[in-house]
């Protein structure tokens, strides 16, 4: 017969293992998925609310000690409702986005008047077509900040440019990228995340590309 020492033994361990997977699969819960409203658009609850004055953005952004960065969407776009359903449901990234980005999402042919970093007021699909955004999804990265000497237009000021849907650990890690500014030591996107994925599997940590 076991002891009652084993048994208690044998039990806090079974308790143990228990949170540890109800802890595990916590973290694997994903959020929610969106409906696309009216415009045929996917907007998350925690997109900025902006008057769209980038200038203005990117400054209300810094003092808030993030950065800027918009999603360029439109309707019936498969590998939007894709970025949506996949990569925005999962916790880590939504997280790591809210805390280092406000994310401004805008229509390629959508009619709402926005101010460029240069002054210009235009359309959301008129600056579409000067930032020569021609696929969704699109995420520019705007600088962290901006001074009144800074007059060059969005896509040229924009630290960094994120073309079409992206995996997950990649998605994540290219937001890693530009608020790390890991382009000043290793311009170089895919040697960086293969440095990246290197480092987290010398600490046991797994790697997921795809």
């Amino acid at each position: 017969m076991l002891s009652r020492k084993i048994i208690i033994g044998l039990f806090l361990a079974a308790a143990v293992m228990w949170v540890g997977v109800s802890v595990k699969a916590s973290e694997q819960k994903l959020l929610p998925e969106i409906e696309p409203n009216e415009e045929g658009l996917y907007i998350q609850p925690w997109f900025m609310d902006s008057f769209l004055d980038l200038r203005e953005d990117i400054t209300d952004t810094a003092g808030e000690g993030k950065q800027l960065a918009i999603i360029w969407e439109q309707r019936g776009c498969p590998y939007c409702r894709e970025m949506h359903n996949v990569n925005l449901r999962v916790p880590a990234i939504v997280d790591y986005i809210k805390e280092n980005f406000s994310v401004i999402q805008l229509n390629l042919w959508g009619d709402r008047e926005v101010t460029d970093l240069d002054g210009e007021v235009t359309t959301e699909k008129q600056l579409a077509r000067k930032y020569r955004v021609q696929f969704t999804p699109t995420i520019q990265f705007l600088p962290a900040t901006i001074t009144d000497a800074d007059t060059k237009p969005g896509h040229d000021a924009e630290v960094r440019r994120l073309l079409g849907y992206w995996k997950p650990f990649h998605f994540k890690n290219s937001f890693v990228y530009v608020r790390t500014k890991g382009y000043e030591k290793q311009p170089n996107f895919q040697r960086w995340l293969q440095s990246l994925a290197e480092e987290m599997e010398k600490r046991g940590e797994e790697v997921r590309l795809w």
